[in-house]
C-alpha cells in the first residue's frame, strides 16, 4: 500500500476526512469563548496543567474581547480569499468549552452554528467537565450538525498524569469516550509526546490504548515549553530531557503505524507561537516537522495501520525485493489475495500457486481472471511437492511465500502440518536464486506453534532466519523470513 490518502500523505489527514464527508474544502475557525477550567479555578485543581499557557492552549483563537460571531467573521474573511467555496467548522479551542451552564453553552454554540456555510461544531473539553445536562444538549446538537468533541488526555500513565496535574483518572476518561461513542458523537483525543520522563514505549502504549478504544481521531502534539507556565519553571530547575526532532519524528511515525487506518489524524505536530516558545526551538518550523514525518514514512515504506497486520510487513519485503521479471511461488494460495499481489508485482515474470484444496484453487483462479491476470499457473497439490512440480526452476525462483494455517472462511479442520510444511520449505530452498528468500506467516495455534519451532530449527548452508512481530500480543501471527546469505558459512 502506498499513498492512500489525499495530500500525498501516508496517513488519514483531517483534510481527507472532510473532503470525503462534505465533498469540499472545510476549514476550522478557532474561537475563544472566555471560559475557564475546573482544573484552574479550584473545582478540581489550581493553576491548570503545568504546560497550559495563559491562553488555555488557544493561541490561535480569536480575541476574547470580541463576540464569537465577530471572531468567526474576522478569520472567515481571510480564508474566503483563498478558498471561495469553503465550508466552516467553528472550533471552541481555548480552555474547557463545556464548563458552563447549558444556557450559556447554548447561546455560544447556536450563535455560530446558524452562520452561513457552517457544517459542524468542534468543542475542546475535558472528560470530567461534561455534566449530564450538557451531555443531553450535545446529543441534541449531534442530531442537527456534525459535532466533534475533543478530549484532552495527553498520556495514559498515572505518574505522568499526576506530574502534569491533569486531575482526572484514566477510568473517567474511558467512561466518557465510551459514552460519547455510544451516542455516535465524533470523538477526538489529544496526546503529547515527550512529556517529562516518559519513554518511547510509554508513548506508544498511549496510542495502542486509544486505538483499542476505537476513538475517531487523534491530535499528536510535541511537548512545548512556553513562557509563564509551571512547566517552564520545572524545566529551568530540572533540565529534563526533551525529544530531538529526529526522536519525535521516529516516535510519531511508529504511532501512525500502530493506528487503525480509519482513525483521523487531526494534527501530527505542535504549533506554538515563536515569541512564547522556550524549547524545543525546532517546533517553530511546523511544516518542516510534517515534511520529515512524510519523508520517514516513505523511507520506511510504511503507512497508517502498517503494524495492524503482519501481512503488511510481508508485502513490504516483497515490494522492496522483487523485480518486474522475477519468478515467484505462492505455496498456499488460499483465496488468492497473495497470489494476485505477487502477480501484480512481477507483471513480466511469473507466479506459481499451490493449494491442496480445490476450492482454494477455484477461488484464486476466479480472482486472478477477474483482475485480468494471465502470468500464473495454479497447481492443485500440497506444497510438499513444490520441487517435484517445479524442478526445472531450480535456482531461478526469487521468492516463495507461505501463509500457514487454514483456508479463511473454509474448513478449519484442514490445516497445514509441521511435517509437510518443513518438507516443503526444504524443497523450496533448492529453487531459490542467489537473492532468493522465503516468507512464512505463522499462527500461534497448537499446530502453528509446532510449525514455527520446526522452521526455526532448520539449518541450510548460506541461510539466514529473521523474525518480525507487529504486536505485543503473543497470540498474534508473525513472520519468519528465510533468505540466502552468501557470507554465512556452513551451519
Amino acid at each position: 500500500m502506498k499513498n492512500i490518502y489525499l495530500d500525498n500523505k501516508r496517513y488519514h489527514t483531517l483534510n481527507h476526512f472532510y473532503q470525503n464527508k462534505f465533498g469540499c474544502k472545510v476549514c476550522k475557525i478557532s474561537l475563544n469563548a472566555g471560559l475557564s477550567c475546573p482544573n484552574i479555578d479550584g473545582t478540581l485543581g489550581y493553576g491548570g496543567c503545568i504546560y497550559c499557557s495563559k491562553s488555555g492552549s488557544g493561541e490561535y483563537g480569536g480575541d476574547v474581547n470580541d463576540d464569537l460571531v465577530t471572531q468567526f467573521n474576522k478569520v472567515k474573511s481571510v480564508i474566503d480569499k483563498k478558498w471561495k467555496n469553503a465550508k466552516y467548522i467553528p472550533y471552541f479551542q481555548a480552555h474547557t468549552n463545556t464548563y458552563a451552564s447549558v444556557d450559556v453553552l447554548r447561546e455560544m454554540y447556536e450563535s455560530v452554528l446558524c452562520l452561513d456555510n457552517v457544517v459542524g461544531l468542534s468543542i475542546a473539553t475535558r472528560c470530567d467537565a461534561i455534566s449530564d445536562e450538557v451531555f443531553d444538549y450535545l446529543c441534541d446538537l449531534n442530531k442537527r450538525t456534525f459535532l466533534t468533541i475533543e478530549l484532552g488526555l495527553q498520556t495514559i500513565h498515572e505518574d505522568t498524569s499526576k506530574l502534569i496535574n491533569r486531575c482526572h483518572t484514566l477510568e473517567c476518561f474511558e467512561n466518557m469516550v465510551k459514552r460519547l461513542k455510544k451516542h455516535k458523537i465524533h470523538t477526538v483525543v489529544h496526546i503529547i509526546n515527550g512529556l517529562p520522563y516518559e519513554t518511547k514505549e510509554m508513548m506508544l502504549e498511549t496510542v495502542k490504548y486509544l486505538d483499542k478504544l476505537k476513538v475517531d481521531g487523534i491530535k499528536i502534539h510535541m511537548l512545548n515549553i512556553v513562557r509563564g507556565t509551571k512547566l517552564a519553571k520545572m524545566y529551568e530547575e530540572e533540565k529534563f530531557s526533551l525529544l530531538t526532532k529526529d526522536e519525535y519524528v521516529d516516535i510519531t511515525c511508529d504511532q501512525i503505524e500502530l493506528l487503525s487506518p480509519n482513525v483521523v489524524i487531526h494534527r501530527a505536530s505542535s504549533d506554538p507561537k515563536k515569541e512564547d516558545l522556550i524549547e524545543p526551538t525546532w517546533l517553530v518550523k511546523k511544516f518542516g516537522v510534517l515534511n520529515d514525518i512524510d519523508k520517514e514514512l516513505r523511507r520506511r515504506n510504511t503507512y497508517q495501520g502498517f503494524r495492524k497486520s503482519i501481512l503488511n510487513k510481508q508485502r513490504q519485503i516483497l515490494e522492496i525485493n522483487l523485480k518486474n521479471n522475477d519468478i515467484v511461488v505462492d505455496a498456499t494460495v488460499g483465496n488468492g489475495n497473495d497470489t494476485l499481489f505477487l502477480a501484480n508485482l512481477v507483471k513480466d515474470g511469473y507466479v506459481y500457486g499451490f493449494d491442496i484444496q480445490k476450492i482454494a484453487i477455484s477461488n484464486t483462479k476466479k480472482l486472478l481472471d477477474d483482475n485480468n491476470v494471465t502470468n500464473y499457473t495454479l497447481i492443485n497439490k500440497s506444497h510438499e511437492f513444490i520441487f517435484q512440480e517445479l524442478s526445472n526452476l531450480k535456482s531461478k525462483v526469487t521468492a516463495v511465500v507461505y501463509n500457514l494455517g487454514y483456508l479463511p472462511k473454509g474448513d478449519k479442520s484442514i490445516v497445514t502440518k509441521e511435517e509437510t510444511t518443513i518438507k516443503s520449505i526444504k524443497e523450496a530452498f533448492k529453487l531459490l536464486n542467489n537473492k532468493g528468500f522465503i516468507l512464512v506467516v505463522v499462527y500461534p495455534h497448537l499446530e502453528g506453534k509446532k510449525e514455527a519451532q520446526a522452521i526455526k530449527k532448520l539449518k541450510f548452508k548460506d541461510m539466514e532466519i529473521n523474525e518480525y512481530h507487529n504486536d505485543d500480543n503473543v497470540e498474534a501471527p508473525y513472520l519468519i523470513e528465510i533468505k540466502k546469505n552468501s557470507k554465512q558459512k556452513d551451519a
